[in-house]
């Protein structure tokens, strides 16, 4: 361990002094104009609300560790967060509008894994003293701070990333390297799986598109696409990358949500208004609209406007809390190899930790951020993202489920309150007629690859009252544990509280 140590510091000395070299001085970059040609005006003076705006993030390509439901150090080569700090240790997404990301700090909470960090603006970015006139943020940025917090700084899940349609993304990629396998010169890129791409440079598969080698940085553009729940990795030899954990989900949220005000009937007047979101247009409704007199209707139970997972044009959508549930299995074996040597053995993969957004049960129900040791006995976050479901009484919360294994079927089961499946793959269940093809179920399978949007519906107070708790699991029982440890795997609890905090999802 001790040699380990001081030749990844030594990797880490030499990589920051070639970026000092002038030569090297612009390899690290980031980019997120604050108003674009489709959105020349910044959001708090943008005359039409409805346009969305210019969203921005920033992560880092390297490795770091995870801690595993039975208390193993797993190794991962892993994507982490290089902006949008606070809202991601606190499980939100690090997607920032422009404002936001470009902002600069003398310091970001670095080597700290408590909640401290008090910076969700661009890490390293610092005024361009070549700018004209001088020390204009121009993208330049200072390389040390990004490794500084970058290095062995792996989450899984990768961020969360999440972006309103009409919006323009910009997402930076950091190749910060892997440290713990100096001999690896890996690319990385950024690859939106079912995202429709404008442009294949765009897209992240290398032979169509771009690969961002150790010390570089690029930023990717994205225009949104239709609502829905989408997901990302890495495409550098994906069954590896994939596997080690460079996985994340993004979701999009519809128009609807900012169209939307008041009760419920005149959000839905509000949408009809709207040749977006309106009935008849590219929208089908399959159920009419409420009567005039609806107007009891209270908008959210947790106390922020009606919420939308699609555009349905009529309200059937709505929810009140909304969760990202990634799923993930891995093979220990795998990852000791991947940490020491390779080529790994692929056929003989088999998954034995299987995950909710990188934890096993009792772990996912921990609202904390987690954190693990890296090589050098410094604390990193790790594993940022609880799983623990809390329904504010009468209301209901939206799952997006997304299923990233690269060696098992998945199953999910809800015990106690039906699943109302009302998306697959980020599409509506509507057919081309408007029909209504959603459906309630006590359980999903999703194979590598697909993602599902499930409403959990407690709105029967008598039913599900406050202080119930409820279990959303596998029944594959070979699934429910640690390894070689029982009792864990995936599983999590449904809490219903008798109010959310809409900021922290937290039972109030």
């Amino acid at each position: 361990m001790f040699s380990t140590q001081l030749f990844s510091r030594g990797m880490l000395a030499l990589l920051l002094l070639a970026f000092a070299a002038p030569v090297f001085a612009q390899s690290f970059r980031v980019q997120c104009p604050p108003v674009t040609t489709l959105h020349p005006t910044p959001p708090a003076t943008n005359p039409n609300p409805a346009g969305g705006s210019v969203k921005c993030q920033q992560i880092g390509g390297g490795d770091g560790y995870a801690t595993m439901g039975d208390g193993t150090q797993t190794y991962l080569f892993a994507f982490g967060p290089l902006s949008g700090l606070v809202d991601i240790v606190h499980g939100l997404p690090g997607t920032e509008p422009a404002s936001v990301f470009n902002q600069v700090s003398t310091g970001v909470g670095i080597g700290d894994p408590s909640p401290s960090t008090t910076f969700n603006g661009a890490v390293g970015l610092t005024p361009d003293p070549d700018s004209v006139p001088p020390n204009q943020l121009t993208g330049h940025v200072d390389p040390r701070p990004i490794m500084d917090v970058g290095v062995m700084n792996g989450n899984m899940p990768a961020p969360t990333m999440a972006i309103d349609e009409d919006d323009e993304f910009f997402l930076t990629l950091t190749n910060v390297g892997m440290i713990m396998r100096p001999d690896l010169f890996e690319q990385h890129t950024v690859h939106f799986h079912g995202y429709p791409n404008a442009s294949a440079f765009y897209d992240g598969v290398p032979d169509a598109s771009v690969a961002i080698n150790i010390g570089g940085s690029f930023t990717y553009y994205y225009l949104a696409p239709d609502a829905g729940t989408y997901f990302w990795h890495c495409h550098i030899t994906p069954p590896e990358h994939l596997q080690m954990g460079m996985v994340g989900q993004i979701y999009v949220r519809p128009r609807q949500n900012r169209v939307a005000s008041g009760t419920l009937y005149a959000g839905l007047v509000a949408q009809q208004t709207d040749l977006r979101t309106k009935c008849g247009g590219d929208i089908l409704c399959s159920s009419p609209l409420p009567p005039v007199n609806s107007t009891t209707h209270v908008n959210n139970k947790a106390g922020t406007p009606t919420l939308y997972a699609y555009n349905d044009g009529d309200g059937s959508t709505a929810y009140d809390v909304e969760y990202p549930v990634q799923i993930h299995g891995f093979d220990p074996n795998f990852h000791f190899v991947g940490m020491t040597f390779n080529p790994e053995p692929f056929t003989d993969m088999k998954d034995k930790h299987f995950l909710l957004n990188g934890r096993s049960y009792p772990d996912t129900v921990n609202p904390n951020a987690m954190h693990t040791p890296a090589a050098d006995g410094t604390e990193h976050f790790s594993q940022p993202l609880p799983t623990i479901i809390n329904i504010p009484v009468g209301g209901k919360a939206l799952l997006r489920i997304s299923d990233l294994d690269v060696s098992e079927f998945q199953t999910l089961a809800s015990l106690g309150i039906p699943m109302h499946v009302i998306g697959v793959n980020a599409r509506l269940l509507r057919d081309l007629s408007g029909n209504d093809l959603t459906y309630n179920t006590n359980s999903i399978t999703l194979g590598g690859g697909e993602s599902i949007d499930v409403i959990l519906d407690a709105s029967d107070t008598t039913r599900y009252p406050a202080g119930r708790v409820y279990y959303l699991y596998t029944p594959n029982l070979d699934h429910l544990s640690n390894d070689a440890e029982n009792f864990g795997g995936l599983m999590t609890e449904v809490h219903i509280c008798n109010s959310v905090n809409p900021n922290t999802k937290s039972c109030a």
